[in-house]
């Protein structure tokens, strides 16, 4: 259907009220959707503003919006005088500018050329630009054709019905890549005590989330080629009971990028790490970048944080001491995260083979399980949870400090803290496959029973946070 078709639908602003105070608990829902995944104070795009009620209650720093509707424009310009509105539509034009995010929430089903409008959104865009795609569920259709005609759903021209799939394509043909997928909102209308116990606690839960009305997207422009040998680098290294390899750490270690800064944060250790790593500092400062320091706080993941704290480089990694991952695999993730493939490179030991000696039968079942856990929280898929390797740009390592106030400080072993924080985002998370090999000194730090409870304690924190919020 043509542009100038759909315009004979376009409803007077008393009726697009009507229909918004009738269905105002679905519109709520996804207002609540776009506000955890925008970040206050953003400049955000909206194609389909409408009366300006979404782009409003994300509170944006700037916040532009386009619409086919003059009326609507015109009301939504008197009610939301902040924000920039004009009249138009995502295929033909968009207004000047870069945006932090663009919002098209059911959109794409009244576009009449769906990639035309996806490649024209990247005029508006920056690499960082998260794009919130949101559109119904199509096994829904006959209940919404059904729901227009007994009047509780607002007549509508001849739609798109697109399954994830499909949109997923069209996106990927545009130049943008999908970055997380999500179903919310089993029951759409407003039954007292149901509504909320049904769409907070059952909606989440697998196999019944298959059912929910309401379908996102988040997608980013692809990455274009890049040299990631113009990045700095810093690897930030806990020790806690590792004397016997650190000097390896440092002999080991590749060049990454134009700088390679190795920080060594050690951990109220009983053995000699600490003067140790003195030692190395001493040893191999000329042909390295050595900073060292001491925890005062305790746990791995107050020693990562200190460790980014200290850390200059451009491209940000945490490495084991106990170098039951190797050194030499970093080679792999900065490359992934430098040239911008991803923005958040997760570890994974489960490619290759793994001998019972490093990875015994039942801690690799317990990797699974929380894979899938996290996967499943995280709405995207990650093989492997448990490995301590994680790189991340230090830009968003900074975006992701700022947003931490959301999750709080919730992680004794630190790389969880990033995953989450990570998808909050809307990161483009990515598995970089590790070989995984036997320590060849001390012995592991880790408590497997207490700290296991420990990550499934958090993972119910996490739950509450995401999916059950």
């Amino acid at each position: 259907m043509s542009i100038r078709a759909l315009n004979q639908y376009l409803p007077s602003v008393d009726k697009i009220l009507s229909w918004h105070k009738k269905n105002y608990y679905y519109y709520k829902d996804i207002e609540r959707l776009c506000r955890f995944y925008v970040s206050p104070g953003a400049r955000v795009l909206e194609v389909g503003v409408g009366l300006g009620y979404l782009l409003g209650s994300v509170q944006p720093s700037l916040g532009t919006g386009i619409d086919l509707n003059p009326q609507a424009i015109a009301a939504a310009q008197s009610r939301f005088p902040e924000l920039d509105l004009f009249i138009g539509n995502g295929e033909e034009s968009l207004p000047k500018g870069e945006f932090d995010y663009i919002l098209l929430a059911n959109t794409a089903s009244q576009f009449t050329n769906i990639q035309k409008a996806f490649q024209n959104l990247l005029q508006a865009t920056t690499p960082e630009t998260r794009i919130i795609l949101i559109y119904h569920n199509p096994a829904w259709e006959l209940i919404l054709r059904f729901a227009t005609l007994i009047g509780q759903r607002m007549p509508m021209p001849p739609l798109n019905w697109l399954n994830r799939e499909d949109l997923t394509n069209l996106i990927n043909l545009a130049g943008l890549d999908v970055v997380a997928t999500g179903k919310r909102l089993l029951i759409p209308k407003r039954i007292p005590l149901l509504s909320g116990l049904v769409n907070r606690y059952i909606a989440p839960l697998p196999w019944l989330n298959s059912l929910c009305l309401t379908e996102y997207l988040i997608a980013r422009p692809q990455a274009s080629p890049s040299h990631p040998r113009h990045h700095t680098c810093s690897v930030i290294i806990p020790a806690r009971n590792e004397a016997g390899n650190i000097e390896s750490c440092v002999t080991r270690m590749p060049k990454l990028g134009t700088h390679t800064e190795i920080i060594f944060i050690e951990g109220h250790s009983s053995d000699n790490t600490w003067s140790e790593i003195q030692r190395v500092q001493a040893e191999y400062g000329q042909a390295w970048d050595i900073k060292i320091a001491q925890q005062t706080g305790k746990g791995k993941g107050d020693a990562v944080r200190l460790g980014f704290d200290l850390a200059s480089g451009d491209v940000l990694m945490i490495l084991d001491a106990d170098l039951t991952v190797q050194p030499e695999d970093l080679v792999q993730f900065y490359d992934a995260v430098a040239s911008g493939r991803c923005e958040m490179a997760n570890g994974c030991r489960l490619i290759y083979p793994v001998s019972p000696q490093a990875m015994p039968w039942l801690n690799r079942m317990a990797n699974r399980f929380f894979a899938w856990l996290l996967s499943y929280l995280l709405n995207t898929r990650i093989k492997d949870s448990l490995c301590g390797t994680k790189v991340i740009s230090r830009k968003n390592y900074q975006r992701l400090a700022a947003n931490r106030v959301y999750f709080g400080d919730f992680d004794p072993f630190g790389d969880f803290d990033l995953l989450f924080g990570a998808a909050k985002l809307g990161l483009k998370i990515q598995d970089i496959p590790v070989r995984y090999f036997p320590r060849s000194y001390g012995s592991s730090n880790i408590q497997h029973v207490k700290e296991g409870l420990v990550l499934l304690k958090m993972c119910l924190y996490a739950a509450q946070k995401i999916k059950f919020a």
